[in-house]
Formats: structure tokens, C-alpha cells, sequence
């Protein structure tokens, strides 16, 4: 079978530098920062080799003096971060909740614990009875339950951090009524999601699939979360806007992505599925990251903790060596799914309750920062 050749995505350190018109220092500093994706040189492991895309959108950004507004337009996407935050980091390739490693604190922590780290310390009491339960799916359940709050709900400014942190301790068990529903004794989130799918032994890995997903810097779900805050609307009203935004195909639907790919692989093996999705879609979802150039730690840690079914383990495989990528954390939470069986949603499941956390922490350090998120936009449209 002929291989796929991916050699033209990928350009020399010369190369690169040439394009970024730059001095070596800074090439290596955009990588250590994930603004260029980096990969050792097959041919030379002592040499490095840049992906050409992140390497030509760097040398645009630098082209010449440009004004601020199209410094500012740019920013939005990909950009520098627009806000400061205490709450997450990624730096040297690891993720960090308030200078503790998610890595390390998913070999034995719970989500609810995680919670009380992300949003600022303090005794959380949460009460983990029973949850609601409908005939629509868990997500429609979650939507409904949270919006019924937010008529309800005091708006966040001008309250207490402390009572905003049991509200927002409130809030998250309305989300797990509608995602994670359980009528049994009280229990931690992650046990309610595996006895609630007839899955106890998946209760661990989830455990920890929970704590890795919780939360990732300012990702499109926490912008928005952020955004809706920043108004003075109520903690569930922000929840609402992160949840609407995890829906996504390009946020929390790229497991979607991944369960497409295994079903081409099982059809007709695992380098023609990759070649498929390069084909068509020109990338391969499921394997790398931009804010982890050496590989996704999250993924890596979440694997470890299960048995994959070959097929995954193949197309792992396969993916680094056609593509020079190693699998995601959205390829490990769909493994973990197919290893326990568990629902073909479990993976926005999983997402979305773990992320809540995230949301409601970047939501109140939104209302302790007091600023509306208010950009201006640049005319485009026709002039009279």
C-alpha cells in the first residue's frame, strides 16, 4: 500500500526562519509557546522540523507595521490572550489549574475537588443526591434545567465571593441533574455517570477524564461564559452560554469527528481512513493540538489509565507515524467510551460536566474583575 506523504506540510529550520525573517531564538520561543507546531527531523533527530501552516500565519502577522485594529482582529483568533486569568496555564507543554498539574492532580483527585481548586480555594459543600431526570437526551435535560434558573437567579455583581462559590456550587449539581441523573445514595459526580450507565467499572477512568477536561484556559466555551458574566447575568446564565457554546462541532463535538474516523478505519483500515479525512477534510481531528506541540499530556494520561480496543490502538499509532501527531484528549475520551461501551454521547457528557467547572470559575473571576467584555468591530459592509 503506498504511504501518504506529509513531508510538504513540514519545512526546515532554515526554511522557517527565512519566511519568519527572525533570529533562531525567537522561532524556538514560538514554539515552546505553541504558536508553531515542531516534530524532531525523521531524517536527522537532532534537527527539527516546523509546520509549514503555523510557520506561513506567524509570517503574515509580522509582515510590515500594521495598524491596530488588524492587530486586534487578529488577536481573536489564535492570538495572544485578551485577558488575564489565575485560574489555568499551559506552559512547557503541561496544563496547570492555579500552579498545580492537571496531570498529577487526575491520578487521584475528584471533579468536585477540582471545582473548589479552580474556583479559588475554600470548604465547597456539595450535595451529591439526586438528580432530574426526563425523556429527552442528558443534554436537552441540562439546557432545560439551567435555563429554568436563569429568570430566577440574582445577577453575580456587587455579591460575596464566598456566596457566589456555593452558588456556583449550586449550579454545577444542576447541571449533573440533567447530565449525570441518580436517585440513589449521594455518591461523586464521576460514580453517578458510571452507575448511571450500568458501567462501575469505568468509574475510575472517568474519574479522571472528568478532572482533565475541567478546564483549558480561554477556550470558546470560557469566552463565552466570560462574555455573558461580564453583563452582571446570573452564574447559571454564563453556564448556559458555555454549554450552548460546547455544542459546537469544532469544540466539544470533535469527538464526533473521532467516531467518524474509527468506523472508516474498521470499514477499510487505518491508513485509508487518514487518508480519507486529509482528503476531504484536509486535516485529521483527532491527533494534535496547537497549545501542546509535543503531544497532548491530557491524552497521553487518560490512555494510561485503560486498555484501548485495538482499532484505537492502530489508528494511534498509524496517525503519528502518517501525520506526525500524537491522538488528542477528544480521541481519548472517545476511546474511553468504546474500551466501557458507555452511551454514543458520553463524550459530550463527560465534556460538559467537567467544563461547568471551568465556566463558573472564569465566570466569577469575570465579576471580580468588574469589566464588560465589550470589543468594537471594523466595518466591512457596503457605504452609502
Amino acid at each position: 500500500m503506498q504511504s501518504i506523504n506529509m513531508n510538504t506540510l513540514w519545512i526546515t529550520t532554515e526554511e522557517a526562519l527565512a519566511r519568519l525573517g527572525t533570529k533562531p531564538q525567537t522561532l524556538y520561543a514560538n514554539v515552546s509557546r505553541g504558536r508553531i507546531r515542531a516534530k524532531p527531523d525523521p531524517a536527522d533527530p537532532r534537527r527539527s522540523l516546523y509546520q509549514a501552516d503555523d510557520v506561513g500565519r506567524l509570517a503574515e502577522r509580522h509582515a510590515g507595521r500594521r495598524q491596530s485594529a488588524a492587530v486586534a482582529a487578529e488577536a481573536i483568533r489564535w492570538g495572544e490572550p485578551v485577558l488575564p486569568t489565575a485560574i489555568s496555564t499551559i506552559s512547557d507543554g503541561r496544563l496547570f489549574y492555579r500552579g498545580r498539574e492537571a496531570v498529577a492532580l487526575s491520578e487521584h483527585a475528584t471533579l468536585e475537588e477540582v471545582a473548589a481548586l479552580l474556583w479559588g480555594g475554600g470548604n465547597i459543600a456539595f450535595e451529591t443526591g439526586e438528580g432530574g431526570e426526563g425523556d429527552a437526551s442528558r443534554m436537552a435535560n441540562a439546557f432545560t434545567l439551567l435555563a429554568a434558573r436563569v429568570t430566577t437567579d440574582l445577577p453575580a455583581l456587587g455579591r460575596k465571593p464566598a456566596v457566589l462559590r456555593a452558588e456556583a456550587a449550586d449550579v454545577l449539581l444542576t447541571v449533573a441533574g440533567g447530565l449525570a441523573p441518580w436517585h440513589g445514595e449521594p455518591m461523586p459526580l464521576h460514580q453517578r455517570l458510571a452507575r448511571g450507565w450500568q458501567r462501575p467499572e469505568a468509574a475510575d477512568p472517568i474519574r479522571r477524564a472528568l478532572v482533565l477536561a475541567a478546564e483549558h484556559e480561554l477556550n470558546v466555551s470560557a469566552f463565552a461564559a466570560r462574555v455573558t458574566a461580564s453583563s452582571g447575568a446570573a452564574l447559571s446564565a454564563a453556564t448556559l452560554s458555555g454549554l450552548a457554546a460546547l455544542t459546537g462541532p469544532r469544540h466539544g463535538g470533535a469527538w464526533l469527528s473521532v467516531t467518524l474516523l474509527t468506523e472508516q478505519a474498521a470499514s477499510v483500515g487505518v491508513r485509508e481512513a487518514i487518508r480519507g479525512a486529509l482528503s476531504s477534510e484536509g486535516v485529521v481531528r483527532a491527533f494534535g493540538h496547537r497549545l501542546y506541540p509535543q503531544g497532548d499530556p491530557r491524552a497521553k494520561a487518560l490512555m494510561a489509565s485503560f486498555e484501548a480496543p485495538r482499532l484505537f490502538v492502530s489508528l494511534a499509532e498509524a496517525g503519528e507515524e502518517l501525520l506526525g501527531e500524537p491522538v488528542n484528549v477528544d480521541f481519548a475520551i472517545a476511546a474511553l467510551t468504546a474500551t466501557f461501551t458507555l452511551p454514543e454521547d458520553a463524550p459530550l457528557i463527560i465534556f460538559a460536566l467537567a467544563r461547568t467547572c471551568g465556566w463558573l470559575a472564569h465566570a466569577m473571576e469575570q465579576v471580580e474583575d468588574g469589566h464588560l467584555i465589550r470589543p468594537r468591530a471594523r466595518y466591512t459592509g457596503p457605504h452609502d
